[in-house]
């Protein structure tokens, strides 16, 4: 594996003021293999330190390596290694005093991987070796005054039941029955969900424990058991005075037929397990967070699926909620109170970008505390919220560790991990675009432009769509945009309407809309861009996109051959199947108004599959076997409709990966799958130097 090191700021302006000249060869797919990854800051008790995760792929063992890093806030010091290179480690959080970290690494003393993954270090100048403590089975969490941990453990599995490779198989209520169970090798479903994106199939809900608080004393000892039952906790918090812990529970985990959920926020009494249900309207109450002296607390509030996402708080001791976000457009993220309780903060979508924002608690305006266009992750504050420290990323820039004042001053870069190859390569800027669509919208885009781009001079242009649709692009390093533009295309990205970060109505404008005004949002900027720039060659176009993405990738070519090619990623093709193999069945019963059976022609109506006879462009389908989100059963279905038609299409299924195979999948099979689209494109409309290929055959 190789070992990044991490140089000053003196040596880092050196190399990069030598390498200045050199700094001309475009991104490639493979250099995917160098990026590294910040995240999950938390920062000390006291401010002095930040402790933060760090992500790079190790190519010849085809995985991905995590470490915890520390690095000193005021930056007098390099950051440094706090966790083996042997080992895998993640998710810090501190102690209450400062004194320990606890970490997630699945391993034992010999680096074996371990049922639990909690480890800890001491945090003082003679840190020595990570240990365990007993009686911690998860991640852990502190009370306020140090005395206790809290945690959320499904129990000990029996090693004879943990050694069983067909545990939770067949469900216990199955009627069936065959003549020889030990030589049956199959399941047997009666329940969902039986599997999961990113997990394959699942042991039958029935039978699997459910996830529980427990606490144990902070020097360990046997766990105790707080609540119990058929529905899991989550998003556990202790209270001030270390009395009661809240947490998550919905009331709709056992109703396989939902068509919403309802987690509402409960309170356990430590002492004596007596619960007691804080939240009682209906819709979504999560993430609580109680105010310092312990009368209130905060927390994400929704009416149902759907509707505005808001900042709720109410009193512990009951009593009617108070929504203070109501007036305010965004929709916030966890909360976070000041030291004084004077504040609630929180994270937010806004216009391609993620910032921090702070609300007086007592209700107010929303002003936002970070700013710049890049999107922010992991924020974390010291005690007295006088730092904080966060992850962060650019359109040029992966991402890296800053600690700023609570105010959001004085901002310091902590961590150079990426500087090394960013001055080998040129990370292209893009150009913020806004246009107007079809009924008045404003719409947001970006477009970078071709490497080695000479006024004048027209380049091919691809058009890249996100997926969701209800999420976003924006200010951030996305390695397969760069690598698109440094093979000479212009590069075009939009948040079209369904994209999240510019109101609750532009986000929930596709419903019952799905390939309408969004279409023409897309084509529009298409349009806005060949208008601006008078430098595009219409003849040699591309688009693309994944899940949502593809989904209206296929759309586009069943509505237009003015693209010369086309690659779809996780796509969509008919509801119908989907609906009934895709793990994500609320997607459309909320979106479609319905149930497959009763919006049938709504089901139908935007199905790709009802246009594939308009199907010319030549196209790249790109699947992923264990793909339960959008299964490949429509991958198949449109290459086959395709080979029937005579359109030239290939179709790349990758085995070993998920839905997520573009962003997180195995590095070898994310770095192929980025060197495919980069010679489909190649082939058909070249690129910024090279003459495209005309297609071969054509569409019956």
């Amino acid at each position: 594996m190789k070992i990044v090191h991490v140089l000053s700021g003196t040596v880092l302006a050196a190399l990069a003021a030598s390498s200045a000249i050199a700094q001309q060869r475009p991104i490639s797919s493979v250099d995917y293999y160098r990026l590294v990854t910040v995240s999950e800051p938390s920062v000390s008790p006291s401010g002095a330190a930040v402790a933060f995760t760090v992500t790079t792929v190790v190519e010849d063992k085809d995985r991905r390596h995590r470490e915890v890093w520390l690095a000193p806030a005021d930056g007098t010091a390099p950051p440094y290694r706090l966790t083996s290179v042997s080992t895998e480690g993640s998710n810090a959080r501190w102690s209450p005093d400062g004194s320990l970290l606890a970490f997630s690494s699945r391993r034992d003393s010999a680096g074996v991987e371990d049922d639990d993954g909690v480890w800890f270090l001491r945090t003082g100048a003679l840190a020595g070796e990570a240990f365990r403590i007993s009686g911690v089975h998860a991640a852990p969490v502190w009370s306020r005054d140090g005395a206790w941990m809290a945690y959320l453990w499904a129990g000990a599995v029996p090693d004879t039941v943990q050694r069983d490779p067909r545990r939770g198989w067949v469900a216990p209520d199955a009627i069936t029955r065959g003549p020889d169970p030990k030589r049956f090798d199959g399941r047997v479903i009666t329940h969902v969900p039986y599997k999961a994106d990113g997990q394959g199939f699942l042991r039958d809900v029935r039978s699997e424990p459910r996830q529980h608080i427990y606490v144990v004393p902070a020097a360990g000892g046997e766990p105790r058991q707080l609540t119990s039952g058929q529905l899991a906790q989550r998003s556990i918090a202790w209270s001030p005075d270390g009395r009661s812990i809240a947490f998550v529970q919905d009331s709709t985990d056992e109703d396989e037929r939902r068509l919403d959920q309802h987690p509402d926020i409960y309170l356990v009494d430590v002492t004596t397990g007596v619960l007691r249900r804080l939240t009682t309207d209906p819709g979504y109450h999560t993430n609580p967070a109680f105010s310092p002296d312990g009368r209130t607390i905060a927390y994400n509030c929704s009416a149902g699926r759907g509707q505005p996402n808001d900042m709720c708080v109410m009193p512990v001791a009951g009593g009617e909620p108070r929504n203070l976000t109501r007036e305010w457009n965004l929709d916030p993220g966890a909360p976070a109170w000041s030291t004084d309780g004077s504040t609630i903060s929180f994270n937010a979508d806004t216009e391609g970008n993620v910032h921090l924002f702070r609300i007086p608690a007592r209700g107010g305006q929303v002003t936002q505390v970070t700013r710049g266009l890049r999107q922010l992750g992991g924020f974390s504050a010291s005690v007295d919220g006088k730092m904080m420290a966060f992850a962060a990323s650019d359109i040029t820039h992966p991402s890296e560790l800053f600690v700023v004042q609570g105010d959001g001053s004085g901002e310091r870069r902590l961590t150079s991990f990426n500087d090394r190859y960013l001055a080998e390569v040129t990370a292209i800027p893009a150009d913020t675009i806004w246009y107007t669509s079809v009924g008045g919208a404003r719409i947001h885009g970006w477009l970078h432009k071709p490497y080695a781009y000479e006024p004048g001079r027209k380049y091919p242009l691809v058009l890249y769509i996100h997926g969701g649709p209800h999420g976003q692009y924006g200010n951030v390093y996305f390695h397969e945009f760069q690598m698109l533009a440094g093979q000479g295309y212009w590069v075009l990205f939009t948040n079209p309407r369904g994209s999240t970060g510019y109101g609750h109505d532009f986000t929930y404008a596709t419903r019952l809309r799905w390939g309408m005004e969004d279409y023409e949002d897309l084509l529009k900027g298409v349009d806005e861009v060949i208008r601006r720039t008078g430098q595009v060659d219409t003849t040699r176009m591309a688009v693309l996109g994944g899940s949502y993405g593809g989904f209206m990738t296929n759309w586009i070519l069943g509505h237009t051959n003015r693209f010369a090619v086309a690659q779809t990623d996780r796509s969509i093709m008919n509801w119908f199947s989907w609906y009934g193999s895709s793990e994500a069945q609320g997607l459309t019963e909320y979106e479609f108004g319905g149930f497959p059976w009763d919006q049938d022609s709504l089901y139908w109506a935007l199905s790709p599959l009802k246009f594939v006879k308009n199907m010319r462009t030549p196209l790249l389908i790109v699947h992923s076997e264990e793909d339960h989100r959008t299964p490949i059963t429509d991958g198949e279905q449109l290459f086959m409709a395709l080979k029937k038609r005579g359109v030239p299409v290939e179709f790349v299924r990758y085995p070993r990966s998920s839905h997520g195979l573009s962003r997180t999948g195995p590095p070898w099979l994310l770095v192929d799958r980025l060197e495919r689209i980069r010679t489909w494109f190649a082939h058909w409309i070249g690129t910024g130097s090279a003459p495209a290929r005309a297609a071969s055959g054509g569409a019956r």
